[in-house]
């Protein structure tokens, strides 16, 4: 099991920056080499849990097109954390943001049915 825990949310302005970080722990024999999918998701009220961004254990890394640009997925190996740096927010992305975790990696990585274990979520608000 993983246990995955999100913190960094809060209220912005638009056009400010905010850090969500996402601690993972549990059965991991090593996050580096058995987690290979590491994705943030958001959710808006009343809308779909969508992708946001996805990293890979080597390091590749994927973005929906609306944060391409604006916001960074990072993975600290020796923290067993990733991180997800959003920057120029707008109030189009505000939400409840969701750190997602699989041991495999699969190509239809945008899809929440690809990821096994995921946080509680932690809300991020940007006002205009």
């Amino acid at each position: 099991q993983v246990q995955l825990v999100e913190s960094g949310g809060g209220l912005v302005q638009a056009g400010g920056s905010l850090r969500l970080s996402c601690a993972a722990s549990g059965s991991i024999f090593s996050f580096r080499f058995s987690i290979n999918a590491m994705a943030w998701f958001r959710q808006a009220p009343g809308k779909e849990r969508e992708f946001v961004a996805a990293i890979r254990s080597g390091g590749p890394t994927y973005y929906t097109d609306s944060v391409k640009g604006r916001f960074t997925i990072s993975r600290d190996n020796g923290k067993n954390t990733v991180y997800l740096q959003m920057n120029s927010l707008k109030p189009e992305d505000t939400a409840a943001y969701y750190c997602a975790a699989s041991y495999a990696w699969y190509s239809s990585y945008q899809s929440r049915r690809s990821y096994n274990y995921w946080g509680q979520g932690t809300q991020v608000t940007v006002s205009s």
